[in-house]
This record gives structure tokens, C-alpha cells and sequence, in this order.
């Protein structure tokens, strides 16, 4: 599927949002548009990678895997385009659900491929170098579950120490979303799960006001902190 990013010819900053959910009505989706509504008002045009909606695939072929002696591989047709897509982008915003403790599989295969020898990392002068990051993760645990803390903390040594600060992003940060089920969840002392009744009404509402809320404020801290002098 091509992608289209939103056209305006005064505007010259492009913000990657890579979503990595396969349904389109998804909770991920929804926070997707949102993020996309904040870059749009603060002046980028947005190319939208969908993820699944696009097919990509996550395996590793045999034409992307790195050449330890050549980091000026040409890659597959289809790692290639991904490549300059990244390259047109000032900003990279992923959404996704958090998968034990991680990214899906199929945004990790995505890096994975994408993000390869001698375009991601392997030269002296990273060619990702001043391009900013941005990780919206949506969790199921409750918000103060004791897991929180852990998880986000796992979630930032992965992703911004373990990936993007290896591939020379001038900042990545997480911003991490429990309580994106409806069904309350939490471990007990002895660690067994337990999900409360689902909510409805007015509680629902507000509960998911709240995560929408919460993840603008990641978003604008992202962008503000773009406005801060070095």
C-alpha cells in the first residue's frame, strides 16, 4: 500500500507515525490519530506507516541481512523504500501495545530489517543523527500496579538506550499508557492475576478521557521539547 503523507507545500518538517496494530478501531489507532491531530497543529506533515495495513513483513530475509564488510548494502526493494522514509522524517513517533514487557513482533521486525548495517548504525557519523524519537506504549496492567515503574524502565532500556541511542537519535523517550483495558488488572501479593469488573458508563468515559489526556501531555512534552535551545 503507498503511503500519503498529508500535503501542504509551507510545511517542510515530516513526522514519521508508525502504528503497529492490526485493528483499525483499536485503542492504538485512536491514540495513533491523536498524536497525528498535536504533530499536524504544531506544523509537520505526517506520513502514516501502518504497519499491518501496509503487509509488512517482520522475518528476516535472506537480501536484508547485514553484510559485516559492505555498509553500503543495497537492501530489498521493500526495506530500501522503509529506509528513505525514515530519512525524510525529522521526528519518528511509534504507537503500539506493549507486549510482555516489549514492542509487538511486528514493530520489532520492522526495526529489525529497517534498521540496519550501514544505515542505522555502522558508520562514524550516524546517518539518523538529529532525527528525535518518540515510543507510545498502551499497556493493560493497571495504573498503580507495582509492575508500572518496572515496566517503563524496561521499556526505555530497550528502546532508547539499547536502539535508538545506538543509532545516534539526538533524543528518544517513552511514554508509557497503563490501564488501556476496560477490565481493570493487577497481580496480588502471591502474583495471580486479577481483573476487575469491566468499566461502563460515565467511569469508562472518564477513564479513557484520562489515558487520552495523558498521552497529548507525552506527545507535547515530545514537541516542546524540540523548542528548547541546546
Amino acid at each position: 500500500m503507498p503511503h500519503n503523507p498529508t500535503v501542504d507545500t509551507t510545511i517542510t518538517r515530516t513526522a514519521l507515525v508508525v502504528v503497529a496494530h492490526p485493528r483499525p478501531d483499536s485503542l492504538t489507532a485512536h491514540i495513533a490519530e491523536l498524536a497525528i491531530r498535536r504533530l499536524i497543529a504544531a506544523g509537520y506533515r505526517i506520513d502514516l506507516l501502518n504497519l499491518h495495513a501496509e503487509n509488512f513483513d517482520p522475518r528476516m530475509t535472506a537480501a536484508d541481512l547485514p553484510e559485516w564488510g559492505n555498509r553500503e548494502k543495497v537492501y530489498s526493494p521493500e526495506v530500501e523504500s522503509h529506509m528513505r522514509r525514515i530519512l525524510d522524517a525529522e521526528v519518528i513517533v511509534a504507537v503500539f501495545p506493549v507486549y510482555w514487557m516489549h514492542v509487538p513482533a511486528i514493530l520489532k521486525g520492522w526495526i529489525d530489517r529497517v534498521w540496519n548495517y550501514g544505515f542505522a548504525y555502522g558508520r562514524s557519523k550516524s546517518r539518523l543523527g538529529g532525527k528525535r524519537m518518540l515510543w507510545l506504549g498502551l499497556a493493560g496492567v493497571a495504573d498503580d500496579d507495582a509492575l508500572v515503574g518496572t515496566m517503563r524502565d524496561a521499556l526505555s532500556a530497550q528502546l532508547d538506550d539499547g536502539i535508538a541511542y545506538y543509532c545516534g537519535f539526538t533524543q528518544s523517550s517513552v511514554g508509557l499508557l497503563p490501564g488501556a483495558e476496560e477490565k481493570r488488572q493487577r497481580l496480588d501479593a502471591a502474583g495471580n492475576l486479577l481483573l476487575d469488573e469491566a468499566l461502563t458508563g460515565a467511569a469508562r468515559e472518564a477513564h479513557y478521557a484520562d489515558l487520552e489526556n495523558r498521552a497529548l501531555s507525552f506527545v507535547d512534552d515530545f514537541l516542546a521539547a524540540d523548542r528548547v535551545s541546546a
